[in-house]
């Protein structure tokens, strides 16, 4: 599997198949074709920068060794499951390549201190005239 510039080797990436939940009849009950798809973060062979964004992401689906589990089984193929199981993975690391902005500290201006200040003042007097002359 590659992700821009980064490739994991198939045996980091362990997939077996289990039988799916739900509706299906006969063949839920009979075929194995829903994917449980284990990936040990901690263990591979990513670089540590990336390792440690990828456990810092606070996704559910990591479990506290590290351990990154996906369960597809949207499809009655098996094949078209360990597809999407793959694609969910490569999705997941593509998040921790991105690199956000920091946040730069701004205050407001002079202009909108007065304006807001001016509104609040309008409000003001015009309450005041609502009220009954003593």
């Amino acid at each position: 599997m590659r992700v821009k510039h980064l490739s994991v080797p198939d045996s980091e990436i362990i997939m077996t198949a289990v039988r799916s939940q739900g509706a299906g009849g006969q063949n839920v009950n009979k075929v194995s074709t829903a994917i449980h798809l284990k990936f040990d973060i901690v263990a591979s062979s990513l670089p540590t920068a990336i390792k440690q964004r990828l456990l810092m992401l606070n996704d559910n689906r990591v479990t506290k060794d590290g351990v990154f589990i996906i369960k597809s089984q949207e499809t009655r193929s098996q094949l078209t499951n360990r597809q999407e199981a793959l694609f969910r993975l490569q999705a997941f690391i593509a998040q921790a390549l991105i690199i956000r902005k920091t946040r730069k500290k701004t205050r407001p201006t002079k202009a909108s201190k007065m304006r807001r200040l001016n509104t609040k003042k309008k409000r003001g007097a015009l309450k005041k005239s609502r009220q009954e002359v003593d």
